[in-house]
C-alpha cells in the first residue's frame, strides 16, 4: 500500500531539529517506510539528519510518500504533526541557536549526530567526624572495601575490553597500582584513624595532597597520571557513596558522546556501532583516554572547556576532528556542505591510505625514509600498519613513571625486545630516559625544583643517577639483538655529556662482556639535537655521533623561550621562525658535512606544510606521529624533489615567520594543488597560530 501526499511546513521556525525528531519518532511506531521529497530531492524519512539535509524552512512545500501496511494512518498522524506546527504553537520561545565551539582535535574525523550527554560530574562529598574507635575501624574497613571494589570493576573492563583498544591494556594495569600507592592508600587511612573523619572526606584530602605536589610541574606525563588518579578515586567515591556511573555499555543509539571527561575504563565500554564521536570538556592530546580513543577510529575533540554546558542533550552536532570545530544545532545550509566536506574527506582518505605501504619515493628517485614517533609498545603494530618504515623514535619513560619504584633490568629488557622483534628488520630509534628527577614516581617526595624544564632532568638525571642509567642501557643493549636497534642520548648540551654517556655505555659493554651475554657491539650511537647550545657545536658533536635527530618541539621552545602548552604565548611558537630553519639547516650541513644521517622527529615532522620546507632543507627522513604518516607519504610520491629546492631557494631572505608561512603556503598550492587546494586537513602543527 501506498500513500502520497504534500504537506507545507507552517512552523515559524521551519524543519529544525526537534520537528525532525518527532517525524523519526512516528515512524518509529509504524510498518511502513516514509520518504520525504523537496524539489527534486528525496529522503529517508526515519534518518533525522537526512530529513534536516533537505533546509525546509517556514512555507516549504514536501511531498511525503509512505509504502506499507500501515500508511494511510501513518500519514494522517504525519499530516497531523505538519498542522499542529510540532507543538510549537503559543509557545515559541524555542529557538535552538548555532554556537560554534572549538577544542584541540585528537582523532581526525567529520561526523553530524545527535548529542548524548553522559554523567561524569564529580560526586557530592560531605564531611563528618567519627565519635569513637569502633566507628573508626568500620570507616577503614568500608574504605578498603571500596578499593578492592573499584579493582574488581576495572579487572571486569580489562577483560572485556573490544579488540581495538586490546593493545593499550596496560594502561588499566596502572590503575591498581594508584589505588595501592601509599600517597592514595595509607594516607587515607592514616588520616581516617587520626582526624577521625568519614573515608570520602580523608580521600578527598589525600587526591588534593596529590595534586599539590605536581601543581608546579608542567609534563604532559605528570598529567596524564594525576588524570588517572582522578579517575580511579571518583570510582572508589561512588562505591563509598553507592551511586551507579552512567555506563556507556548502555547506549542503544548512535550519538555523540558529551562528557566533562571520560576515563580509560570508559572507552573500552564503547562500542564503535553506536559511539559515533567524543567531546570533552577537560583532557590533553596525550591523556589516555584520547590515546586510546584515537585507536577506535572516531572522531575525538578534547578541552573544550565548556561543551557540557553548552549542549544540550540531542543537539544536532557537526563536529570536525581534523580543525577541533564543533558546530551545534547548525542551518540545514551548513548540514549540506558539511555532507560535501565528509565525502570529500572520505575521498582523501581513500587516496591516502592507497600509498601507505608504498616507498616514500619522489617522482625523480629520492628515497625519504617516514617513520614513527611512539610512546608504548602496543602502538609498533599501528605504526607499521600506517606504513611506518621503522620507529624513529621510541619514548621509554613510561615504565619508569607508573612504579612506584625503578623497573630492573628485566622489565626493561622485556619490554624493549618485544619491540625489536615487532618492528624488525626495520630501526627502531629508542631514547633513553628523559624526564626531570622530581617526576621519577620513586622520587616524588625527594628533590623539588623550581623550574625543572632547566633542571636535573633527562641525560642529567642519567650522568647523575648512574645505577639507573646503567641499568637501562644493560636492557637495551641485550634487547639489540632482537632487532636492528639504535640508541639516542636526549638534551645533550655540549660534548663532554656526550663523551660521558658514552664511557658509562662502554662501561656497561664491559660487564656484559664479563657475563658472557650477547648485544650487538655495533650499536649505532646518536644525538637527540633540542638544545641551542648543540646547534651551534653540531659540527664538533658530528665527529662523535653516528646520527643526529633534530627534536623541533623543544628546541624551538628553548631558541624561543616560548611554552606551546601556555596559551598565553602559545601563538608565539613558531616552527618557521627563520632562527629555528637557521638552526635546522646548520644541523643538517654539520651532519651531510661529517657524513652522518640526519633525521628530524618533531611535531612539525608530520605537518604537511611543514615537510615541503623541510624536505628543500636537505632532510631526508622524518618521524612523526602515526596518523600522519599515510598523507606525508602520499605527498613525497607526487612531489619532484630538485623543483621543491629550487622553489625554495630565495625563502632565506624573508624575515618574519608570517612571510615565511606565506611564501610557503604560495608555493605548496603551486606544486601540489590536488592537496592544497581541497583544505581537508589541518596544516599547522599544533600550538601554531
Amino acid at each position: 500500500m501506498e500513500e502520497i501526499r504534500s504537506l507545507k511546513v507552517i512552523n515559524e521556525l521551519g524543519m529544525h531539529a526537534r520537528a525532525a525528531g518527532q517525524i523519526v519518532e512516528l515512524a518509529a511506531k509504524y510498518n511502513a517506510n516514509l520518504f520525504l521529497k523537496r524539489d527534486t530531492r528525496e529522503v529517508d524519512g526515519s534518518s533525522i539528519l537526512s530529513i534536516l539535509s533537505l533546509a525546509c524552512p517556514e512555507g516549504s512545500e514536501i511531498e511525503a510518500r509512505i509504502i506499507g501496511e500501515d500508511a494511510k494512518e501513518f500519514m494522517d498522524k504525519l499530516e497531523g504533526l505538519f498542522k499542529s506546527e510540532f507543538g510549537e504553537t503559543g509557545r515559541r520561545q524555542y529557538r535552538p541557536k548555532k554556537k560554534i565551539i572549538k577544542g584541540f582535535p585528537v582523532s581526525p574525523g567529520i561526523i553530524i549526530g545527535k548529542a548524548h550527554h553522559l554523567n561524569r560530574s564529580k560526586t557530592q562529598i560531605f564531611h563528618w567526624k567519627l565519635i569513637n574507635r569502633i566507628e573508626v575501624d568500620r570507616e577503614v574497613d568500608r574504605f578498603r572495601k571500596a578499593v578492592e571494589m573499584a579493582k574488581e570493576q576495572i579487572q571486569k573492563f580489562k577483560s572485556n575490553m573490544p579488540e581495538q583498544v586490546k593493545g593499550y591494556a596496560f594502561v588499566l594495569d596502572t590503575q591498581p597500582m594508584i589505588l595501592d600507592d601509599s600517597l592514595l592508600f595509607d594516607s587515607t587511612i592514616k588520616r581516617i584513624r587520626k582526624e577521625k573523619v568519614n573515608a570520602e572526606w580523608a580521600l578527598e584530602k589525600s587526591v588534593r595532597n596529590i595534586h599539590q605536589l605536581f601543581k608546579n610541574v608542567d609534563d604532559e606525563y605528570i598529567g596524564r597520571r594525576m588524570d588517572d588518579v582522578d579517575a580511579v578515586t571518583e570510582r572508589v567515591v561512588r562505591n563509598l557513596a553507592g551511586v551507579q556511573i552512567d555506563s556507556l555499555a548502555g547506549i542503544k543509539e548512535e550519538v555523540i558522546i558529551v562528557a566533562h571527561n571520560l576515563s580509560p575504563c570508559d572507552i573500552v565500554e564503547i562500542n564503535v556501532e553506536q559511539i559515533m564521536g567524543i567531546l570533552t570538556d577537560v583532557g590533553g592530546r596525550t591523556s589516555h583516554m584520547a590515546i586510546m580513543s584515537e585507536a577506535l577510529e572516531i572522531p575525538v575533540i578534547v578541552g573544550l572547556e565548556r561543551a557540557t554546558d553548552m549542549i544540550l542533550d540531542g543537539d544536532i552536532l557537526i563536529v570536525d576532528g581534523n580543525t577541533g570545530n564543533v558546530i551545534v544545532n547548525p542551518e540545514p545550509e551548513t548540514i549540506l556542505s558539511y555532507e560535501d566536506e565528509i565525502k570529500r574527506y572520505s575521498n582523501y582518505k581513500f587516496a591516502i591510505d592507497k600509498v601507505r605501504h608504498l616507498p616514500a619515493e619522489t617522482l625523480d628517485g629520492y628515497k625519504i625514509n617516514i617513520k614513527a614517533n611512539i610512546e608504548f609498545l602496543s602502538e609498533a603494530k599501528a605504526a607499521i600498519e600506517s606504513g611506518a618504515e621503522g620507529i624513529g623514535l621510541y619514548r621509554t619513560e613510561y615504565l619508569y613513571l607508573i612504579r612506584k619504584d625503578f623497573p630492573d633490568e628485566q622489565t626493561l629488557f622485556d619490554d624493549y625486545s618485544q619491540i625489536a622483534r615487532m618492528v624488525a628488520p626495520n630501526p627502531v630509534t629508542i631514547r633513553t630516559l628523559d624526564v626531570a628527577s622530581d617526576r621519577m614516581a620513586s622520587d616524588m617526595e625527594a628533590i623539588r625544583e623550581d623550574n625543572p624544564a632547566l633542571g636535573l632532568r633527562s641525560i642529567r638525571f642519567c650522568l647523575k643517577e648512574r645505577k639507573v642509567f646503567k641499568t637501562q642501557l644493560r636492557a637495551i643493549l641485550r634487547a639489540s639483538i632482537f632487532g636492528n636497534f639504535r640508541l639516542m642520548f636526549p638534551m645533550i648540551s655540549g660534548l663532554e655529556e656526550l663523551l660521558e654517556a658514552k664511557k658509562i655505555l662502554k662501561s656497561v659493554m664491559r660487564s656484559l662482556d664479563r657475563d658472557g651475554i650477547e648485544y650487538n657491539r655495533e650499536i649505532p650511537v646518536g644525538i637527540l639535537i633540542e638544545i641551542p647550545s648543540a646547534v651551534l657545536i653540531a659540527d664538533i658533536l658530528a665527529k662523535h655521533a653516528d646520527f643526529f635527530s633534530i627534536g623541533t618541539n623543544d628546541l624551538i621552545q628553548y631558541a624561543l623561550a616560548i611554552d606551546r602548552d601556555n596559551e598565553h604565548v602559545a601563538n608565539l611558537y613558531e616552527p618557521f621562525h627563520p632562527a629555528v630553519l637557521k638552526m635546522i639547516h646548520q644541523v643538517v650541513k654539520a651532519g651531510k658535512k661529517q657524513g652522518i644521517d640526519v633525521s628530524l622527529c618533531g611535531e612539525i615532522a608530520g605537518d604537511p606544510l611543514s615537510i615541503l620546507l623541510l624536505l628543500s632543507l636537505g632532510l631526508e627522513e622524518f618521524s612523526m606521529n602515526i596518523g600522519s604518516i599515510p598523507l606525508i607519504k602520499k605527498m613525497i610520491r607526487m612531489l619532484p624533489l630538485r623543483e621543491v629546492g629550487e622553489a625554495f631557494e630565495g625563502i632565506s631572505h624573508l624575515s618574519t615567520s608570517k612571510k615565511i608561512e606565506c611564501f610557503v603556503l604560495k608555493k605548496a598550492k603551486s606544486l601540489l594543488p590536488d592537496i592544497f587546494e581541497e583544505d581537508v586537513f589541518r596544516y599547522r602543527a599544533p600550538g601554531t597560530s
